[in-house]
C-alpha cells in the first residue's frame, strides 16, 4: 500500500457488485491510496432494487437514463456496460469480495467479477459461478463454500449493520472523517477533502 501504511487515515467505501457506478468507482478509488496517506477499506452493501413491474414509469426512466449515463463515463475507459436481465442478490459475490480480501485479491477478485457481470457472463447470485471465478485467480472453491455459509456469511451481516449505522443509502459511497460522498463522480470532491486534511503524499 505504500510507505508509512501505519499513519493512513481510513477511507470507507461502500459497494455492491451490481452497480455499474461502484464499478466505474472501483479502481479510481483504489488509486488514490497511491496519491494520499489513506487506506480504503471496501465494504459490501446489498444494494436494495425494485425489478420491472415494482416501480413507477418514472423509475423506470431513470433506470434507463441511469445505465445511459454510466455507459457515457465508461466508454472511454475501454469498459462494458450492459444493463442486466433481472434484479440480482449479490450476497454470494458480495461474500466472494470478504474471502477473496482474505486472500489478498480483493482488486484481482472484483474487477473479474465487475467486468463479467456487466458483459453478462456471470451470474453474480450462485455461489457455484462465484466459486469458478475464485478458482480462475487460484483461490480454493472449497473454502469459498465452507465462507459462505460460516464466516463469510458473519462478516457480511456486520457490514450490513455498519451500513445502516452510517444510514447507506446507495454505492458507491465514500466516507472520510464521517463526511459522506455518494458516487463515483463524488472522488474528485473527496480528494479534495484529502489534500485539505495534509494527506498527500510527496512525490
Amino acid at each position: 500500500m505504500g510507505k508509512n501504511s501505519v499513519d493512513r487515515k481510513e477511507v470507507k467505501m461502500y459497494s455492491d457488485y451490481k452497480s455499474p457506478f461502484a464499478y466505474l468507482a472501483f479502481d479510481p478509488a483504489f488509486a488514490l491510496e497511491q496519491r494520499y496517506r489513506i487506506r480504503l477499506r471496501w465494504i459490501p452493501f446489498q444494494l436494495r432494487i425494485k425489478g420491472k413491474g415494482e416501480r413507477s414509469i418514472y423509475s423506470e426512466f431513470k433506470a434507463r437514463y441511469s445505465y445511459l449515463d454510466a455507459r457515457r463515463w465508461a466508454a472511454p475507459r475501454g469498459i462494458t456496460i450492459r444493463g442486466p436481465v433481472k434484479v440480482y442478490d449479490t450476497t454470494p459475490a458480495l461474500i466472494g469480495g470478504l474471502f477473496a480480501e482474505s486472500y489478498g485479491r480483493l482488486l484481482d477478485y472484483s474487477r473479474k467479477v465487475f467486468e463479467m457481470f456487466f458483459r453478462r457472463e456471470l451470474e453474480v447470485d450462485q455461489p457455484e459461478a462465484i466459486a469458478e471465478v475464485l478458482a480462475s485467480l487460484n483461490m480454493s472453491r472449497e473454502e469459498y463454500r465452507a465462507y459462505l455459509a460460516g464466516q463469510g456469511a458473519r462478516a457480511y451481516e456486520r457490514a450490513q449493520r455498519e451500513a445502516e449505522q452510517d444510514h447507506v443509502f446507495g454505492v458507491p459511497l465514500f466516507f472520510f472523517n464521517g463526511e459522506p460522498f455518494w458516487g463515483h463522480d463524488r472522488i474528485p470532491v473527496l480528494e479534495e477533502r484529502l489534500k485539505q486534511a495534509g494527506l498527500s503524499i510527496e512525490a
